[in-house]
């Protein structure tokens, strides 16, 4: 019995969705859809340039957040739990006062991904900076970012849905 190839990333849409989905797939129609959406990639290979991408979008819309003591792709972020990217604060006792280091790292799946979607992952964890839930507040953020965050984030799923299947690779060629 074949399991719902849409039931991991895209569980929480209806099922009308979810069974469109499942059509362009079994039609081969899904790559070629998000490949005509999505033809440019991004060129942001490093760590440093991760660092330098996320910390001007950071800087342009919320100057006000502590400064960033990393940023990485990390290649032990394990899609199975749902987790693109990670923020975290490290404090750490210095002498007498509390220090506290924030880090975002980003899937390393993210590397090969479209542009739109590198950016989506990022105004995600950034927006964590400020809003810790994700709740009113922390999408009202997302979208001030990036105002079609709810369509990209939408597409994303529907490109590791594609990935996970095998309809679309993670390699793909980047444009120029």
């Amino acid at each position: 019995m074949n399991a719902d190839p849409t039931e991991k990333y895209l569980s929480a849409y209806p099922a009308e969705l979810r069974a469109q989905v499942r059509v362009l797939i079994a039609e081969g129609r899904l790559a070629k859809s998000l490949e005509r959406r999505y033809p440019e990639r991004h060129d942001i290979a490093s760590d440093h340039a991760l660092y330098d991408y996320v910390t001007a979008l950071k800087t342009r819309h919320m100057r006000g957040a502590g400064p960033l003591a990393k940023v990485r792709y990390d290649s032990r972020l394990h899609l199975t739990h749902q987790a693109l990217g990670t923020h975290t604060a490290v404090s750490r006792l210095q002498g007498g006062n509390l220090k506290a280091k924030r880090e975002i790292r980003i899937a390393s799946l993210f590397r090969e991904a479209p542009a739109a979607f590198l950016r989506m992952i990022v105004v995600h964890e950034v927006a964590h900076l400020k809003e810790r839930e994700h709740d009113k507040a922390f999408y009202a953020l997302c979208t001030h970012m990036e105002p079609d965050y709810h369509q990209l984030e939408f597409d994303v799923r529907l490109w590791l849905t594609g990935v996970e299947t095998g309809v679309l690779h993670a390699e793909a060629p980047r444009a120029r």
